[in-house]
């Protein structure tokens, strides 16, 4: 019960709360310490000196931890976290105890004042980088954004026990005694630590250990060069020490105005306590119950900006209220904001770095750029107090001002954030072989002119193919050279280049290929003659219509039937119908079948000349053995778009040879085709391998009915199609940006596919519950058996539909979002390698808003992750009665499933199904209809 409470409230999950736990005592106990400590010195400092030497103090911190990063990256490179983190506890202790005889016997010096101000800061930054690492090392990405809030309370609950302790034991036994305690519970992190490296550190694998511990990759190179090669890292120490530099000047003004408040150090030492506590109250509150709800709901980068606009207002309110309340209040913000909602989230905006450079640049950033910006605090102080002599309410001003810069830093985070989070996801998985990138044409004239005289034939045939909408002037006698290239194809394209220029351009040239052994040559030529020179239409027919040459006469035939489409005297002048006849006549028999082309010719020339009566020609040859005359025959269907064709043309589109041509076929139906692909989706009649292309169809007409159309398809009841018509709907997005796409509805689409997704695991969990149940009993005979396989059979589908559901999902979020970045996602998602799987969870969820995220995040998780031993997930499925989720099954899903499911109910042999069976008596689909009525007679029947 305590377990279920604990993994509910902090989103702990199994295997976690141990290690969780021993984090959360570790940093306890380094931050209660600390606030022994740090109250402690500040009061004897501000005391003894006067808060004026603060800013020395800043500045003798900023010089001397330079040197200490120096030597500290030497030692984390040549040793352990482990043993260099007890090393430097150990020694923290021993300064501490010896702090302890100094008070006792009370031989305070300026010097010892300033050396252990000195230290507390080192220790602070020091102690808690070293926590903040080792979580980085036991977590991962994931991991951390969920327990980060959790162990991060143990933060600030030392600093709630530990101020509030020091308050109590200075009051009561002096300075002493309070950093004596602190001393003892320093050693007393050492077994703490060990125990969470032997759990977890020792026990990865050689991969991960060797990622999250050690910093071979880059241990030679210098820290302040790894951060300045990282857009990421170098804002986040901009960040990190402007974040410094606005705490120390607030913590300047609130010691100053607290100062002349107060005058006796041991009362100074306990407000100092009392409020530093208080401050922690409020941070564990936050970090409790406001911390993984921002998270989830804000995102890092947005949760970023409360700490800077919370300091902003509150600065603001100074300006008008220049009292010590004022300042509590400020360094309450700064304080408990800093170590709950801002903690969290700049721990989590340094995940995405690659975990060798992480820990290096983590250290360096969290001592060295923390204590530089401490100097930066303590010259500003020196110049404005002691130069200017202004008074320390102008420091508002100056406040100000940086946190108008943190907040420009944070925005500049946020793409450096996710860039981050890409270049992981893409490292992490394994590298595909690189395609070679197309090599662009050239498009100056001279190169395009070296390319049609002495270029390849593919060369000279892409150039033509992009030229044939432009009018060049200047190539002209190059595409006339063309028609005596050796190529017919070449020749063929080189004339249809002829049609943008004069009328009756190189005419001669073009009547000479008239005369060539090649019926596309020969019906181009002739189609030039006809239609783009001066020549009289009944002489062009009387002197190419009965030529010996059947090239010549077929192709002639070929532009009668075109122009007798809109010219019915032409038809009946030159007796169309009748030599269709005579020419399907001879090519029927054995003998008259000449050659492939002719017959392909042909079948162009019926479909142009519109007459049903030499349809069934067509018919025909959509089932010949050639696939030069079956393309033909799918063009001339095409051109007829007659209703007749339109499912002989669906049966090509599985067939990838001739898809292509099915696709043009079917777009010459204009949009009426789309009608009827509807009413196909509606009726289910069609088969997986035919439906999936309907989408294709579709967006062929690159129209916006045809975004329409696509939305419409997106509502089926197949899976299939809807994958498939969010495909084609982000095709046409590609290559059509002036089509208009709602992203709103794209949103809600994605919203109910996620809904169909979650139904899909109900239904699954459901039948393994129900097989689960009754597998416990042999089966007693043949029936138990045939159900036991009806039902497995039923999850295999639903499995199978559940995964192309994912990919819907995922091709629609590539509608809302980038598709690149959406692309990247998805492989990450589905890679072997746990920590692309994990950067990409948590790339998605900084990248969706929050409605998409609750209903699609859990989803993904839960897929992602589910098979993982070490890692559970918080979707809750529901299992439901069987006769629940059959009959949820036979509303929502298509064809397929009912098929499956009216079998299963079939031999579970319960007439309490009937019910919900009876509806599906009125189905549009035949064999949905016919299985339905089966099932009932079945379950009905009284003789049995």
């Amino acid at each position: 019960m305590l377990k279920k409470l604990f993994n509910k409230t902090f989103g702990l999950r199994d295997g976690e709360i141990y290690i969780s736990f021993l984090m959360q005592f570790y940093i306890f106990l380094i931050i209660t310490v600390l606030l022994i400590v740090k109250p402690t010195v500040n009061a004897l400092f501000v005391n003894k000196l006067g808060a004026d030497s603060l800013p020395y103090g800043y500045l003798l911190v900023a010089m001397v931890a330079v040197i200490t990063t120096i030597f500290y990256n030497k030692a984390i490179r040549e040793f352990s976290l482990l043993r260099v983190t007890i090393v430097s506890l150990i020694v923290f202790s021993l300064a501490f105890i010896v702090l302890s005889i100094v008070l006792h016997f009370n031989v305070l010096f300026n010097w010892i004042l300033y050396f252990y101000y000195l230290s507390i800061s080192l220790f602070a930054v020091v102690a808690t980088s070293q926590f903040w690492i080792l979580a980085n090392m036991v977590f991962n990405a994931r991991e951390a954004k969920r327990l980060f809030g959790f162990i991060g309370a143990g933060a600030i609950a030392g600093g709630v026990f530990g101020g509030y302790l020091t308050s109590l034991i200075v009051s009561t036994y002096g300075n002493k005694f309070a950093i004596l305690l602190a001393a003892i519970l320093i050693l007393c992190c050492i077994p703490i630590i060990k125990k969470i490296w032997t759990l977890r550190i020792q026990k990865m694998t050689t991969y991960v250990r060797k990622q999250r511990v050690y910093n071979d990759t880059n241990a030679q190179v210098p820290s302040f060069k790894l951060i300045l090669k990282s857009k990421h890292l170098t804002y986040l120490a901009l960040i990190t020490g402007i974040s410094v530099i606005v705490a120390k000047l607030i913590d300047f003004q609130f010691s100053d105005f607290a100062n002349k408040a107060i005058s006796d150090s041991d009362e100074l030492a306990s407000f100092f306590g009392f409020w530093f506590s208080t401050f922690n109250v409020i941070a564990l509150a936050l970090q409790l119950f406001v911390t993984n709800r921002f998270l989830s709901k804000l995102g890092v980068s947005s949760t970023l900006l409360i700490l800077p606009l919370g300091i902003a207002l509150g600065s603001l309110l100074f300006l008008t209220f220049p009292e010590l309340w004022v300042l509590v209040v400020i360094k309450g913000i700064d304080g408990s904001f800093k170590q709950s909602l801002n903690k969290a989230a700049v721990e989590l905006s340094i995940m995405p770095i690659p975990l060798n450079i992480k820990n290096q640049a983590k250290s360096f950033i969290d001592v060295a750029v923390d204590s530089v910006a401490t100097g930066v605090a303590g010259f500003l102080l020196i110049f404005l107090i002691r130069k200017l002599e202004l008074n320390t309410a102008y420091i508002t001003v100056i406040i100000l001002l940086f946190v108008f810069i943190w907040i420009i830093l944070i925005y500049r985070l946020r793409e450096a954030y996710f860039n981050s989070f890409r270049v992981n996801i893409q490292k992490t998985l394994v590298e595909h072989e690189k395609t070679p990138k197309k090599r662009k044409y050239e498009t100056t004239l001279i190169a395009a002119r070296r390319i049609l005289n002495s270029g390849t034939e593919a060369e000279i045939l892409s150039l033509l193919n992009q030229l044939t909408t432009y009018k060049l002037i200047p190539l002209k006698d190059s595409i006339i050279s063309l028609l005596d290239h050796p190529s017919n194809t070449v020749k063929t394209e080189a004339i249809k280049q002829l049609f943008q220029y004069d009328k009756g351009t190189a005419l001669y040239k073009v009547k000479a290929l008239v005369e060539e052994k090649d019926d596309d040559l020969v019906y181009t030529a002739l189609n030039y003659i006809i239609h783009h020179s001066y020549i009289n239409t009944n002489q062009f027919f009387d002197e190419y219509l009965n030529h010996e040459t059947d090239y010549i006469s077929n192709a002639a035939l070929l532009c009668l039937s075109i122009e007798a489409k809109n010219n019915k005297k032409l038809s009946v002048k030159y007796n169309l119908h009748s030599r269709i006849a005579d020419r399907v006549r001879t090519l029927n028999t054995p003998e008259g079948f000449s050659r492939k082309e002719a017959v392909g010719e042909l079948l162009i020339t019926i479909a142009y000349a519109g007459i049903e009566k030499f349809y069934p020609f067509i018919t025909v040859h959509l089932n010949n053995r050639n696939p030069y005359i079956v393309k033909q025959a799918i063009k001339a269907a095409g051109i007829t778009a007659s209703q007749r064709f339109v499912d002989d043309l669906l049966h090509f589109l599985p067939e990838k040879e001739f898809r292509k041509t099915a696709v043009k076929a079917l777009r010459n139906y204009g949009l009426g085709i789309t009608k009827t692909i509807l009413e196909f989706d509606k009726n289910e009649d069609l088969q997986d391998n035919i439906k999936q292309h309907l989408p294709k169809v579709v967006g062929s007409f690159k129209s916006q009915n045809s975004v329409k159309v696509l939305l419409n398809l997106l509502k089926s009841n197949d899976i299939v199609i809807r994958l498939e018509s969010s495909k084609s709907l982000l095709k046409l997005r590609t290559k059509n940006p002036d089509l208009f796409f709602n992203k709103r509805i794209f949103r809600r689409e994605i919203i109910r596919e996620s809904k169909y997704y979650k139904s899909t695991l109900d239904a699954i969990a459901s039948i393994q519950n129900t097989i689960n149940q009754e597998v416990v009993l042999e089966p007693k005979n043949d029936s138990d058996t045939e159900i036991l396989i009806a039902r497995q059979s039923l999850i295999d589908i639903l499995e199978e539909q559940l995964e192309t559901s994912l990919q819907c999902i995922f091709k629609l979020l590539s509608l809302v979002y980038d598709e690149a970045d959406i692309g990247v996602t998805y492989s990450g998602l589905l890679s072997e390698v746990k920590e692309a799987r994990v950067n990409a969870l948590e790339f998605l969820d900084n990248l969706l808003n929050a409605q998409l995220k609750s209903k699609v995040f859990p989803l993904v998780e839960h897929t992602v992750f589910a098979e993982d031993n070490f890692e559970s997930t918080v979707l809750k499925l529901n299992t439901i009665p069987e006769k629940a989720y059959l009959a949820m099954l036979l509303k929502r899903r298509g064809k397929r499933v009912k098929l499956e499911i009216l079998y299963l109910i079939k031999v579970l042999d319960d007439k309490s199904y009937v019910p919900i069976v009876m509806p599906l008596k009125k189905h549009r689909n035949k064999d949905v209809k016919f299985f339905a009525y089966s099932t009932i007679e079945s379950l009905t029947d009284v003789r049995r």
